[in-house]
């Protein structure tokens, strides 16, 4: 098996593992785009407390979820969780679901940036696309310590522009009065079920990446502390930069004018209020973040895709070769690359070809993980107990559980085909794990154990019974004698 890594590998700090954490949820697009996109959908009012809910759910996953960090972190993060609570088939098949999940989200990403570009450059789709890859490819051969820079830098600035425009709708609101219409709880009660139903797993996907920070766990100096930590930090961060922001919009907008307005302009919208109060140039910048918010997002899921595959290359479960960041990235990054010339040269569009559709079957995978998770986290952390209080060990996975239960049923009812391609790719990596069992037994007991060396033992090995204590001493051999 490969050595451990020394301790010279863990280069990066906390901060670090938060921004890339941060960067995989691209922020920034979720309040220009997904927010408008919300309002105008379902016409619902209190999206702010959407988010916050999603918000407290969030931390709930997380106070499991860094238990399970504190006692076993690494690369592969939450398959080896799974593998550890729920079995190692179950683990095999979380391991094929996140690598098909992160890649169709990452992949999915590269449709998307050609559409925020097209503001900003007259160029064919697959250039920005092409583009964006050459830097990904770059970044990944490099190597994460040399350019963690790249995406921290790049998401910080987009949250920069993101509360800059939502403090400018704050200080110039629509008819010169304060609106705190967003935040009144009554208005969730105006939605229908499915609508409403819908929202939470769109909100959901929102928050897809603050579950990588305990992929880095063998970059960073204090794995259990600092991976943990991370988590945490990234999701209040998110819950409070969506709630405000949503509320901040329907404020410029107006409460009785954002569906309206969110419906007309959609995407545009928060370029629109953020013209009407700022200078040109600051929505120039908010166009060039955006597009640069998804280039940090894909070099996040880029590095977190081939910390899987290095997991899963130095357990044997795929190839040995692959355990090494190199090959690991090369491969991620030739897979992406087939993907984006196949499209381009038969001509389909990006957006509905690669962005849409990937992006909401990569978000659906991602739930189904953070629902096994969960119930993972609530089985081995009671089976085990530690030194966790009740909260940690129960009360928390317990409503995570449920909590990602309900939004998964909800997904199935409204995404029944990517639910069930999902599940099937959990299938085969179960058969492929029972596979394992036989073939390379091995192989199969080390799954989850991060690479550590397993030691077999025969099952007709002899076991000697022990002497009788004290049967040398002469006093005892005259007693038993007599």
């Amino acid at each position: 098996m490969p050595s451990p890594p020394t301790p010279a590998a863990r280069r990066l700090g906390g901060a670090s593992v938060v921004l890339l954490a941060l960067a995989a949820a691209t922020p920034l697009t979720v309040v220009t785009a997904v927010v408008p996109g919300a309002y105008a959908d379902s016409g619902l009012l209190a999206l702010p407390l959407l988010f916050a809910g999603l918000g407290l759910l969030m931390l709930a996953f997380t106070a499991g979820y860094t238990a399970m960090i504190r006692r076993a972190p690494g690369q592969g993060a939450l398959y080896t969780f799974i593998a550890r609570g729920l079995g190692r088939p179950a683990g095999v098949g979380a391991a094929w679901l996140a690598l098909l999940s992160y890649n169709a989200l990452q992949i999915g990403l590269y449709g998307v940036v050609a559409a925020a570009a097209a503001p900003l450059a007259d160029v064919e789709w697959w250039v920005a696309a092409g583009a964006c890859w050459v830097v990904v490819a770059g970044c990944g051969l490099l190597g994460l310590a040399r350019t963690v820079w790249l995406p921290a830098v790049l998401v910080v600035a987009g949250i920069v522009v993101a509360v800059a425009y939502a403090v400018a709708n704050l200080l110039d609101p629509a008819a010169g009065r304060l609106s705190w219409t967003a935040l009144d709880p009554v208005h969730l009660t105006g939605v229908s079920r499915p609508v409403l139903g819908l929202l939470f797993v769109v909100g959901a996907f929102a928050f897809v990446g603050i579950e990588t920070t305990a992929a880095y766990a063998e970059d960073v100096h204090a794995p259990r502390r600092s991976t943990a930590r991370a988590a945490v930090l990234s999701v209040l961060l998110l819950t409070v930069l969506y709630a405000a922001s949503s509320w901040a919009m329907a404020v410029g907008a107006g409460p009785g004018r954002i569906v309206a307005a969110s419906t007309a302009r959609g995407p545009e919208l928060a370029f629109d209020l953020a013209s009407a109060r700022l200078a040109p140039w600051a929505v120039t910048l908010g166009r060039a973040l955006v597009v640069a918010g998804l280039l940090a997002a894909m070099l996040a899921l880029h590095h977190t895709i081939a910390r899987y595959v290095v997991a899963l290359g130095r357990e044997r479960v795929l190839s040995a070769g692959l355990a090494a960041p190199r090959p690991a990235s090369f491969t991620q990054s030739l897979a992406a690359g087939l993907v984006i010339g196949v499209c381009a040269g038969f001509d389909l569009d990006p957006v509905e070809s690669l962005g849409r559709r990937l992006a909401i079957g990569g978000g659906l995978g991602i739930l189904l993980l953070l629902l096994a998770t969960s119930l993972a986290a609530l089985l081995l952390l009671n089976r085990h107990p530690g030194d966790e209080g009740i909260w940690r060990r129960f009360g928390a996975p317990s409503a995570s559980t449920i909590g990602f239960g309900a939004l998964a049923y909800l997904a199935y009812l409204q995404f029944p085909g990517l639910v069930a391609a999902a599940l099937a790719t959990v299938l085969l990596g179960v058969l492929y794990a029972v596979v394992l069992r036989f073939a390379r037994p091995v192989t199969y007991a080390g799954i989850g154990l991060g690479g550590a060396a397993v030691v077999v033992a025969p099952s007709t090995l002899t076991v000697p019974r022990p002497r009788s204590p004290g049967a040398h001493r002469p006093d005892r051999v005259n007693r038993l004698a007599g």
